[in-house]
């Protein structure tokens, strides 16, 4: 593929970007009503550097890691076993994949309904839900920091924050309101599960990571990614690590989830019924980099939609502003405290000031070697 300086063929001097964002971001029918009028070239908003693209191929490549598979059949009968797999996935490559977690295929199949029949819903409804407002529970965007990156993901998120106070079904979309209260219910049992084994990796009592309030808020994202005329050009999400205490995935069977390992990007491919975790941010915080929070994107295809729902745990608003650190179990003489204590709130301001950009958000807390 020849990329161009310039693919537009624009002068800089008649490109005005903001003026163009925001027009398309006022149209408030996403990458959807984008690609639901035909157009056979990507606008320029959504196109990556040419020097990124370059740059890139010669980090690509489609297999070489075999992703973690945590089974969680084998709790009842080599829990240790299962903990040790766990404390190896997470601190060396920080993604694996939870098989037989519990959660029912009607379940499963039943987020996906809900994904599609929101995002395909005529756009004046979905415009009802549009926004940027980061105090509304749910809410409808395609790329929460539009305005900061160099350029736009082609992808339409419908975001619902499920907790810590319970949401009033209401506010859900009618078309999607059942299941998305089930499929929460569902996979933040999948996730108190998860925080208990990951507490043992840490060598820490199976309910500590709860007591640290680690489950207590989940967000569920419903992500559409359309089919794209120009896949090459632009990224269905840009490189980025997640700023949560971790995320469960559940993606369909088109792909293009991919995890940066060893300075290669690698696959992640989907299998049915599983579901993929990855770290996040605020756990390798606390855990002083014993868990690793890895940098992750997904390609843009020419095949679509491409559906996936992510259940972030985290707190997005902590009124107590309990402070996060490395654990004090966690911290000796041998291996001291890696970062400086912080507040969700502050972490999270950063990191939503700076986008997904491709740079640690952790870099800024971290404290002098």
């Amino acid at each position: 593929m020849e990329v161009a300086a310039d693919s537009t063929d624009i002068a800089p001097s008649a490109y005005n970007r903001y003026q163009e964002l925001k027009d398309f971001d006022e149209t408030k029918s996403g990458v959807k009503g984008i690609s639901d009028s035909g157009l056979a070239k990507i606008p320029r908003i959504f196109v990556r550097p040419a020097d990124e693209i370059i740059r890139d191929r010669s980090k690509s490549r489609a297999a070489g890691l075999q992703i973690p598979i945590i089974d969680l059949k084998n709790l009842a009968t080599n829990r240790q076993g299962t903990v040790e797999q766990v404390l190896e996935a997470a601190h060396k490559v920080g993604f694996f994949r939870v098989v037989n977690h519990g959660m029912p295929e009607s379940v499963l199949e039943g987020a996906f309904a809900a994904a599609r029949a929101f995002h395909e819903l005529p756009k004046e409804v979905k415009a009802e839900y549009y926004g940027r407002d980061g105090k509304r529970r749910v809410r409808f965007s395609c790329n929460f920091d539009l305005y900061m990156t160099t350029y736009a993901s082609w992808r339409d998120t419908l975001f619902c924050r499920m907790e810590p106070e319970p949401l009033d079904p209401q506010e859900l979309p009618l078309v999607c309101r059942d299941t998305i209260m089930e499929y929460s219910k569902q996979v933040r049992a999948v996730g108190i599960a998860l925080l208990e084994l990951l507490s043992e990796a840490l060598g820490l009592k199976p309910d500590y990571l709860v007591n640290m309030n680690c489950a207590k808020g989940h967000a569920l994202l419903y992500h559409y990614y359309p089919a794209c005329p120009e896949p090459d050009l632009t990224l269905g999400t840009a490189n980025h690590s997640d700023p949560d205490f971790f995320t469960i995935l559940l993606q369909d069977d088109i792909g293009g989830l991919q995890v940066y390992y060893q300075d290669q990007w690698v696959d992640v491919p989907p299998v049915k019924g599983a579901l993929v975790v990855n770290i996040g941010d605020l756990l390798q915080l606390m855990s002083n980099d014993i868990f690793k929070s890895v940098e992750h994107r997904v390609l843009s295809k020419d095949v679509g939609p491409r559906l996936s729902i992510a259940c972030f745990f985290t707190l997005y608003e902590d009124p107590t502003s309990k402070i996060y650190g490395p654990i004090k179990e966690l911290v000796s003489e041998d291996r001291p405290a890696l970062y400086r204590e912080i507040t969700l709130r502050e972490f999270m301001t950063h990191y939503y000031s700076k986008g997904l950009d491709g740079i640690s958000a952790l870099t800024p807390f971290r404290l002098p070697s």
